[in-house]
């Protein structure tokens, strides 16, 4: 049987010895403390050197991985001292440390679908002790920053990324000219105090914090639920009491880089001596690819520890809102005031202003979560421009504004992007956002397809005018009205399944023709009429779909229309106006594509009911719960597979419809009921003039 001794500058309580199996061959192992006594670790390192096979050295302050050689050398006088008379070979863990953070960050990122890590926001409270960690995190994100200033110097300055570590590392950044002098650090209690602070914002900003094992508790001792909670933990040899302390404030996530492949948590040194033991050969003969070998072969993956016992992910979306016309610039307080005692022409130039405006935060969006356990937060950002100012400028002018909105996007740490509203039809609706964003966008136009023929179906279901038929298609008609267009087209497919009679309006007849070939493919038994005149046979009509991009146009006359007939309106900006709806009181028209949200999602208020959202933002939403940071929905055209995969997600992550809504806000089961009673009132009028 093999002896593996450690001996720790750390604490005596946690000694402890055990036999185990490895690789085949049986060990004895066991730890033993020096309470931070290096003459007293001396001599135990001289006592055991006749007896163990492999001896360990732990609780070592390991060298910065960056900057002047001296602090290496300090080290290395120390490590020469203790080891001066030693025979046995003695390791510290340091090379499969490094080892073990490269592999443990390649495989968390690979086991949880390729992007774990993607665009987080990571902190690292000592770059310099992290910096092989930091180099193989940046493949995943750019989002880095470094407290090594505010920690080490009392400066109170981060360091955002790879390069400005390795400057400071060497010596020769600029933010070094800033050191206080220890008098004066120590003896300024608002530097000090203003240090406290911007580490714990720093910590609250971050998704992920790498906190070295050394001086574990010196980092975190002053952390709160505020400082940690929701957040990801990077350590090694994570033991039980800091598991615990980290359960009380509310971390959702520990990797501890340090397998466990012993029945109990044992320091990287002990594991190193376990492998060199195991493999026969002299520490200075292993290298880093043997210990990968090792390491890979005996899956020493690290551990994922979730303190709450639950499995935890939260990932990360951001969305673009804008101003949908002037009535919503009024929305803020102060121009609601100036516009009643100013001049008409008060909101055309603030409408102008803000349309110039960069991109801002309106609301941060948390409490989304799934049924399936995954989490998602995110941001709604703000572009300034109504569609009446976007449509008055070149297209250039709007993506400007969105690939602004997406480095923003990327720097509060979002996976992926939605456009909402007009943002996604200027141009060529999104196609050169998606080319030029450094992070996935989506349109929404798949769920918004998809949110508008359930909100039809579920509106003829409650008006209860058609005769509605298990696994039968309704004995009605139905029109679309901009079928050729991005989510025309694609409600034009998906309605044959359910109606015997479609009827497509577009500008283009070759277009319709084209669509009604490729329909007929899918769906030969159906009926198909197409038009280039939408008022053609509005009369007949039992349910309407518009969806053009018609920017306020008439689209279609709403007194032409058959009373009950249900119109869905997927156009933004609508196609019918509040007047034209106000027309027909026996009409149902409703603003499709709103979804209601699972868990208990809190956001700024987005003109929709709580929990509720249009349909474009859900697309977003649900791919972040779905983890498929992809750009989904872009374009004109919409692929039937992405509407069909897009509406399974949503159920899988807990999405429903929403009650419909309307120009005038939610319709109640009153208000739906009142409608059909005016629609029948009308028809019998109809029948007795005939």
């Amino acid at each position: 049987m093999k002896e593996i001794i450690s001996i720790s500058l750390g604490s005596s309580d946690r000694d402890y010895e055990f036999e185990t199996e490895f690789l085949g061959q049986d060990f004895y192992i066991r730890r033993i403390g020096a309470d931070g006594n290096l003459e007293k670790a001396a001599a135990m390192l001289a006592e055991w050197d006749k007896d163990a096979d492999v001896m360990g050295l732990g609780h070592i302050k390991f060298p910065y991985e960056i900057g002047a050689d001296r602090g290496k050398q300090k080290h290395a006088q120390k490590l020469e001292k203790l080891a001066s008379r030693i025979r046995t070979p003695v390791v510290t863990g340091e090379s499969l440390r490094k080892v073990g953070y490269e592999w443990s960050l390649r495989h968390i990122q690979f086991k949880f679908g390729g992007n774990y890590f993607n665009n987080a926001r990571v902190l690292f409270l000592s770059g310099m002790t992290n910096y092989s960690m930091a180099k193989n995190m940046s493949e995943y994100t750019e989002n880095l920053t470094f407290a090594d200033p505010v920690l080490k110097n009392g400066i109170s300055k981060f360091l955002n990324s790879l390069k400005e570590l390795e400057r400071y590392g060497g010596g020769i950044h600029e933010v070094l000219q800033w050191v206080p002098s220890k008098r004066f650090s120590s003896s300024v209690v608002p530097l000090k105090a203003w240090n406290e602070y911007i580490i714990r914002k720093a910590m609250q900003k971050a998704n992920v914090i790498v906190v070295p094992y050394y001086g574990f508790y010196d980092y975190l001792e002053k952390c709160t639920l505020e400082e940690l909670g929701g957040k990801i933990i990077i350590t090694a040899t994570a033991y039980d009491d800091r598991i615990q302390f980290l359960k009380e404030r509310g971390v959702n996530v520990v990797i501890d880089s340090t397998p466990k492949i012993l029945e109990r948590v044992v320091a990287v040194n002990v594991l190193e001596a376990l492998i060199i033991a195991a493999l026969g050969k002299p520490p200075e003969e292993v290298t880093d690819d043997d210990l990968l070998e090792v390491v890979s072969e005996q899956r020493m993956d690290p551990r994922v520890v979730y303190p709450s016992g639950d499995p935890k992910r939260v990932n990360r979306f951001a969305f673009v809102i804008h101003p949908l016309s002037q009535e919503h610039l009024k929305k803020e307080k102060s121009v609601d005031f100036l516009s009643k005692v100013t001049p008409p022409g008060f909101l055309d130039a603030v409408e102008k202003v803000v349309a110039y405006s960069p991109p801002w935060i309106y609301s941060k969006v948390t409490g989304i979560k799934s049924p399936t356990g995954v989490e998602t937060e995110g941001w709604l950002i703000s572009v300034g421009g109504t569609p009446k100012q976007m449509l008055s400028h070149d297209p250039q002018f709007t993506y400007d504004r969105l690939l602004q909105a997406a480095k923003m996007a990327k720097r509060l740490g979002a996976q992926i992007m939605g456009l909402g509203a007009f943002t996604k039809v200027v141009g060529d609706a999104g196609v050169t956002v998606a080319k030029l964003a450094d992070i996935p966008i989506t349109t929404g136009n798949s769920y918004s397809a998809s949110g508008a023929l359930w909100a039809a179906a579920d509106a003829v279901r409650r008006m209860g005018l058609v005769k509605v038929e298990k696994k039968k298609r309704l004995n009605a008609k139905t029109m679309v009205v901009g079928a050729t267009g991005a989510i025309g087209s694609v409600c034009s497919r998906l309605l044959p399944y359910a109606f015997e009679e479609v009827y497509m309006v577009g500008r283009n007849m070759a277009k319709l023709l084209a669509l009604k070939a490729s329909i007929l493919e899918e769906t030969p038994d159906v009926k198909i009429h197409l038009s280039t005149r939408a008022d053609k046979y509005l009369p007949d009509m039992d349910v309407i779909v518009t969806a053009t991009s018609g920017a306020g146009k008439a689209i279609l006359d709403i007194t032409k229309v058959k009373p009950g007939c249900v119109i869905t309106d997927v156009a933004r900006p609508l196609d019918l106006s509040a007047e034209d709806v106000a027309k027909r009181p026996d009409v149902l028209v409703i603003e499709s594509g709103e979804i209601e949200l699972p868990g208990n999602p809190e956001m700024k208020n987005i003109g929709l009911p709580q929990k509720v959202v249009y349909a474009c933002l859900a697309e977003t939403i649900v791919l972040a719960l779905e983890g498929r940071f992809e750009t989904f929905t872009i374009g004109r055209d919409i692929e039937w597979k992405k509407v069909r995969d897009i509406y399974k997600m949503g159920l899988k992550h807990g999405m429903k419809l929403a009650a419909i809504s309307g120009v005038n806000g939610v319709f109640t089961d009153e208000d739906i009921a009142k409608v059909k009673a005016l629609a029948l009132e009308a028809r019998e009028k109809a029948k007795e003039a005939a």
